[in-house]
């Protein structure tokens, strides 16, 4: 035993252990963002179909305390057109937080080129038009989440 490690006590040394092991969890859920509930419910199901485990959230507000409080939380799945905050305010929110490298992937319905620039802007994974090729979002989240092999 070296002597560093003859000051803690073994709960202590317990307690570090325990600790490095929550740490080692790799992030691996999507969290999926849209106001609109039956998209958000079939997104979720189609990707946790692919042994992609999902959350969800309703709004840029619920998804910033997801955010927070889930560090498995490793993709973000983001409508654009949300309400009150859009997309991009939820995008720009997370790139100026202790989240800031998190992937993400933009889908929307109407998206212009401007919103597409801007998007982009913020280094997002992917920005994809409804309707979604679901194959591409499946590939996108699993390389994104480092889940290997076949679903």
């Amino acid at each position: 035993m070296s002597d560093h490690e003859s000051l803690l006590s073994d709960a202590e040394r317990e307690a570090l252990s325990e600790l490095g092991q929550v740490q080692a969890i790799p992030p691996q859920l999507a969290l999926v963002v849209d106001d609109d509930r039956d998209t958000r419910d079939v997104l979720a199901q189609i990707l946790q179909a692919h042994g992609i485990p999902c959350v969800q959230a309703e709004s840029a507000m619920g998804a910033m305390g997801q955010l927070r409080a889930n560090l498995r939380i490793g993709l973000l799945i983001t409508d654009l057109r949300m309400g009150p905050e859009s997309g991009l305010d939820l995008i720009r929110e997370v790139r100026e937080s202790e989240r800031a490298a998190l992937p993400i992937i933009i889908i929307s319905g109407d998206a212009s080129v401007k919103d597409a620039i801007a998007a982009m802007h913020f280094s997002v994974v992917d920005f994809l038009l409804k309707p979604i090729d679901m194959n591409t979002l499946v590939r996108l989240a699993r390389e994104e989440l480092g889940l290997d092999g076949a679903p």
